[in-house]
């Protein structure tokens, strides 16, 4: 019998046998959260091009490869969200993978996923109406988009907003679809037992 591999309170063991699904649906993760980032970037850049011209591509200088800016609009989001989805469907792999057979564990990450994509949508909206009704005030991003060369600081601060929003709605969608999962296992653990004993 193959002893299953130990890790703390926040990785619970599991059978190694395991592993190859669960970082399986972890780059599947990847590449549901970089096509996500590409369309993402897409329409941001099209709200706010400084946004990227003038802060994004020279934080991702070493991803220019002299193509046009829409390409490295595309590369940079899906760089900067990638690694999100990764951990992210990792996470919720080590949920669902253990808990159901292999083809119901894929339907449960990718409701996992769907909540996911949602809530980050939902919270790229919200962030979206942040930035254009936050007073009007832009003193306060006054300075930084002087140094940058920001020549329409309400769109640049929009963008900023989509893209804050987007990350932290994507961490609320992380920690709802493990609530999810968890409790889809319980209520079907649950009506389990009850089976069994009736049985």
């Amino acid at each position: 019998m193959q002893t299953p591999m130990k890790y703390s309170l926040f990785y619970p063991s599991f059978k190694l046998r395991l592993l190859p699904q669960m970082l399986g649906i972890a780059c599947l993760g990847a590449m549901v959260a970089g096509s996500y980032g590409i369309l993402h970037d897409q329409v941001t850049y099209s709200i706010s091009s400084e946004y990227f011209t003038k802060m994004k591509f020279d934080q991702f200088h070493d991803a220019n490869l002299g193509l046009p800016p829409r390409i490295l609009v595309s590369e940079i989001g899906f760089l900067a969200t990638w690694w999100v989805g990764f951990f992210s469907a990792w996470f919720i792999a080590r949920v669902a993978v253990p808990a159901w057979p292999p083809a119901v564990a894929m339907r449960k990450c990718l409701a996992g996923f769907s909540i996911m994509l949602m809530l980050a949508f939902i919270a790229a909206l919200i962030g979206y109406g942040m930035g254009v009704f936050h007073s009007n005030d832009d003193a306060y991003w006054n300075e930084y988009c002087q140094a940058l060369g920001i020549t329409d600081i309400p769109a640049f601060v929009r963008v900023a907003y989509i893209h804050n929003a987007s990350y932290l709605g994507g961490l609320a969608g992380l920690v709802v679809a493990i609530c999810f999962l968890l409790r889809q296992k319980k209520i079907e653990s649950s009506d389990g037992n009850k089976t069994a004993r009736v049985l």
